[in-house]
């Protein structure tokens, strides 16, 4: 049995629960931390439904952005999950709040692991931190890579969370560069995603799911994005983790893209009894709603633009066999319906 130890920050998050559950079952001691350990019971039950090695699971409060607490809980650590990072449903008041936390919080854990010799921190970043900024000649001639990062001066093509992504992601590597304690560092950038829901507290892309489901939508943007199973995800966090030739590198995480149209017709045809929308608002009428829905504005930079990205690296790489894209999305729908999300 392994009984090395993984710090992972984010227990009670989608792709944080599933990647716990992923660790425990083969065979890690992981140290969950959350916000509110209010939320300690609650998210233990839930994990332990669907492993049955829940108490190699330790839950332990902790604040990203508090420099201390990470000293103390770096220690003795083999491996860091950092997968904790502020997702809005709703644009914020002042772009830092989401800007500083996502920086410092990456930065507070890189150096007390630096500190505490821990082997390999892996960050969960975000394919928002390579597509973005973006001019429309490039949007229209490109296909990115890892190579490629957002440029978060280009205000028209970002948004604060794309910004605060990249800006962190950014500082790790920095961070990175100027250490010198041997620290190994990965990140992960996954598109929008998707798979079963564990719970009520889901995953914020799952939204796409839920609006077409919950009858909230008459019709729908014309948009889509790379999407990726929540627990594909989690099994490259862990590869990102294990393999050696993925020390030092960037990998994306898809499995493919899918306009919200592609989303609809698959949801149409696993539940053929349910109004679910289809007709496409044309873009305008989108960002007129903006101004009545706060959850569209973060999606504008996207409406009527598609954003190609080679996702064939970590399949190369690292062996990774991503879960098929219409899996993603017809298991978040059979959960959201089992969860009581949507009745």
């Amino acid at each position: 049995m392994n009984r090395k130890k993984v710090l992972l920050t984010g227990v009670t998050g989608f792709l944080g629960s599933h990647t716990t559950i992923q660790l425990l079952e083969r065979g890690y001691q992981v140290i969950g931390t959350l916000r509110d350990k209010r939320k300690a019971d609650t998210i233990r039950t839930i994990i332990g439904k669907h492993t049955k090695y829940i108490d190699a699971l330790t839950i332990v409060e902790a604040d990203l952005n508090e420099k201390e607490v990470w000293y103390d809980l770096t220690r003795d650590i083999d491996y860091v999950q950092h997968i904790a990072s502020p997702f809005p449903r709703e644009m914020p008041r002042h772009e830092n709040d989401l800007i500083v936390p996502a920086k410092e919080g990456a930065l507070n854990i890189l150096t007390a692991a630096s500190a505490n010799n821990v082997k390999r921190v892996v960050i969960t970043s975000s394919v928002a931190a390579i597509v973005y900024g973006k001019t429309k000649k490039e949007l229209l001639t490109r296909v990115f890579n890892e190579s490629d990062w957002t440029d978060e001066s280009n205000l028209k093509d970002s948004t604060p969370y794309f910004k605060s992504k990249t800006i962190a992601e950014k500082a790790a590597w920095k961070f990175h560069g100027n250490d010198r304690s041997g620290l190994e560092l990965t990140t992960v950038l996954p598109g929008a995603i998707l798979g079963p829901v564990l719970e009520e507290d889901f995953g914020t892309s799952a939204n796409i799911v839920i609006k077409m489901l919950d009858g909230s939508s008459p019709a729908i943007p014309r948009i889509g994005f790379d999407i990726v199973d929540v627990r594909s995800v989690a099994d490259l966090l862990i590869k990102a983790m294990e393999m050696k030739e993925a020390a030092n590198k960037r990998y994306i995480a898809s499995a493919g893209y899918l306009t919200f149209k592609e989303v609809a017709m698959i949801l149409k045809e696993q539940y053929p009894g349910r109004k679910i929308p289809s007709a496409q608002l044309p873009d305008f009428m989108v960002r007129l709603f903006s101004y009545f829905d706060a959850s569209l504005k973060p999606i504008l930079v996207d409406v009527g633009v598609k954003r190609k990205i080679d996702n064939t690296k970590a399949v190369r790489e690292l062996g990774w066999k991503p879960l098929p894209v219409r899996e993603a999305v017809i298991s978040c729908a059979k959960t959201i319906f089992e969860t009581g999300i949507v009745k």
